[in-house]
């Protein structure tokens, strides 16, 4: 193999960093090497072109009329380079939108962390976010993934339990020990567990309002307004906020993760649907 055959595309990126930066500590600290690294490189460079592309100064390194030749074209094959990633990524099979349903305390208390890491490893990924409290009709391809609180008519959709969401009830500090005032939901959900739950438990005391948002109901909470059912994720966390236990009893929901069977091949889908899964076990049953 002759010198020139053996050319690296990393010996000329080296060469490129230390033309643009014009000393070898610079250069270093842009490609994050040690500065020995980056006069090997260039080194290497000079070698297999036989030529001499720096001046070695004191004040730093200056590129010789071979070296200022070579930089046009060094600065072409980089674009060359960088173009060909760009359509690699491009035909990345994780390029692509991924619609999500989710209820919003869900998108806004757990999964922001899953989904900036889906984005920062998959830059031409875009995950849409929905918050509903609805369920998003998938047969008709609102949605992608859903994530559910409590099992939905799934009909031929596939739904995969991911973790228990357990409540409890919270209120700002200083309430009565068995406080009776609380923050109830309203009437737009009426089949909802968690309200048939509080009601029961709340029975025979008027709440001091009402609403169907779960952050509304813990800034209420906050403001000392009642007792508010929160999932402890949202509750446990929030250092204005103290569990009441003696209005505890056991009470949770299951959380279901869903998606159509044609949409689990698509594997930008299945990928998103994997690290939900696994993140939202990890944050909802540590155990």
């Amino acid at each position: 193999m002759d010198e020139l055959s053996a050319l690296q595309w990393d010996d000329i990126r080296f060469f490129l960093a230390l033309a643009r930066a014009g000393s070898l500590s610079r250069a270093a600290r842009a490609l994050q090497v040690e500065h020995s690294t980056v006069a090997r490189r260039v080194t290497s460079l000079e070698t297999a072109l036989a030529l001499r592309l720096f001046d070695r100064l004191a004040k730093g390194w200056s590129l010789t009329a071979e070296g200022e030749e070579l930089l046009g074209k060094a600065a072409t094959v980089e674009a060359q380079i960088l173009g060909l990633a760009r359509i690699a990524r491009e035909q990345d099979p994780m390029a692509g939108r991924v619609r999500l349903s989710a209820p919003p305390v869900l998108l806004a208390e757990l999964l922001m962390p899953t989904v900036a890491a889906l984005s920062a490893a998959h830059p031409g990924l875009t995950i849409e976010l929905e918050g509903s409290r609805r369920e998003a009709d998938m047969m008709r391809a609102e949605a992608d993934i859903a994530l559910r609180i409590g099992l939905p008519e799934t009909g031929d959709l596939i739904a995969r339990r991911i973790a228990e969401i357990g409540y409890g009830l919270y209120g700002a500090p200083g309430l009565p020990e068995a406080p009776r005032r609380w923050i109830g939901f309203d009437d737009s959900l009426p089949g909802l567990a968690q309200k048939h739950w509080l009601e029961t438990e709340m029975a025979g005391a008027e709440p001091a309002i009402r609403s169907n948002d779960m952050a509304t109901m813990a800034q209420a909470a906050r403001a000392g307004l009642g007792l508010a059912l929160l999932p402890h994720f949202l509750g446990a966390a929030d250092p204005a906020l103290c569990a009441y236990p003696a209005h505890q009893s056991a009470f949770s929901r299951p959380l279901y993760l869903i998606l159509h069977a044609d949409m689990r091949r698509a594997p930008r889908v299945r990928a998103v649907a994997d690290a939900l899964v696994t993140d939202l076990k990890a944050r909802l049953d540590p155990h």
